[in-house]
């Protein structure tokens, strides 16, 4: 398959802002992505994560800033002059064509026929492990079948990036993850820049190479998924990458709020450094895993091996929970 050059690939976003009445959908975003880059744009729903997706694929015109392409402006060019490849989360595909035909289709709508055109779609085929499905119809085929179908078609005709709008959101967690393997595998085979959209923190922290975290049209943090993951800048992108422990200043006893993940809290032989009585505790088989409260009401969760016995905390008990300095993160407040 052909790659692009930096030249050619390196995307940028300006200022780009978008508002529907009242509601701004995005708001003055700025994010360059580089030429072969699988970048995740990270946030719930609402966050203005696929608003920005369509506006790089020319669906969404914005109201103010600048896309720009290898330098190239692209803001108001119409998406097919723009050469992305796109997958959706219902695959889109024609229940009338076969998989060899869904996938000649973008080929066609560019004139492309013939032995090369066939070559192409074999290819691509191979690329996603479909080469034995061409006859078949797209209700012939599992889901997984299909999204690797719509992948074959979005990469067939050599496109400039992929942009993928939570294309594994309608599989099962099995298939998730199969799939994801496979995404990361024809990432690194096409060379391609992929554009990916999700609102799982898991899905985006095991796939990308940075994560764009998305906040009410705002970036909230961008980095790699290790910098989002032990250093986010706020509680919001903390919470979003699976803190599950706040302790205010009052409790830590410094100046700011404490961001502890739940295997980072341990059972303290006495008071510890707070005080908390258990309220829950859930049996997960090699381990158990406790919710507890403080005396002012801060809920603590946390996590215990199985095996260990009378010795582990029931409903009800008062413990003293302790945690090391360096698994402890100071947050900005907002």
């Amino acid at each position: 398959m052909m790659t692009h050059t930096p030249e050619t690939d390196t995307l940028k976003i300006r200022d780009l802002s978008k508002t529907y009445g009242k509601f701004r959908a995005l708001d003055t975003v700025s994010l360059g992505v580089d030429q072969g880059e699988f970048l995740t744009l990270l946030g719930p729903s609402g966050s203005g994560k696929t608003t920005l997706l369509m506006s790089i694929a020319g669906f969404i015109q914005p109201d103010h800033g600048q896309i720009t392409l290898g330098g190239r402006d692209i803001t108001h060019m119409p998406p097919e002059k723009r050469s992305f490849g796109m997958v959706f989360q219902g695959y889109a595909l024609f229940p009338h064509l076969t998989v060899n035909d869904n996938v000649m289709f973008p080929l066609k709508m560019r004139g492309e026929k013939g032995a090369q055109a066939a070559r192409r779609v074999a290819e691509a085929l191979e690329l996603v492990g479909l080469s034995d499905k061409g006859i078949r119809y797209p209700r012939e085929l599992s889901g997984g079948q299909q999204q690797r179908v719509a992948l074959a078609r979005a990469i067939v005709f050599q496109p400039h990036m992929l942009l993928l709008d939570e294309p594994l959101s309608a599989l099962d967690t099995q298939l998730r993850g199969q799939l994801q393997s496979e995404l990361k595998r024809l990432h690194r085979a096409v060379g391609l820049t992929f554009i990916y959209v999700t609102h799982d923190q898991s899905e985006a922290l095991s796939m990308s190479d940075r994560i764009a975290v998305m906040r009410e049209g705002r970036l909230e943090q961008v980095g790699r998924p290790d910098d989002l993951y032990d250093r986010p800048a706020n509680r919001f992108v903390a919470e979003f990458m699976g803190v599950e422990n706040f302790l205010p200043p009052e409790l830590s006893g410094g100046q700011h709020t404490l961001a502890l993940r739940a295997h980072a809290l341990e059972l303290a032989a006495g008071r510890g450094r707070v005080a908390a009585h258990v309220t829950e505790r859930d049996y997960y088989g090699a381990e158990i895993r406790y919710t507890a409260h403080t005396e002012s009401g801060v809920p603590l969760r946390f996590k215990i091996a199985a095996g260990q016995g009378e010795s582990l905390p029931q409903e009800g008990d008062a413990i003293g929970l302790d945690w090391q300095d360096k698994d402890a993160l100071p947050l900005a407040d907002h």
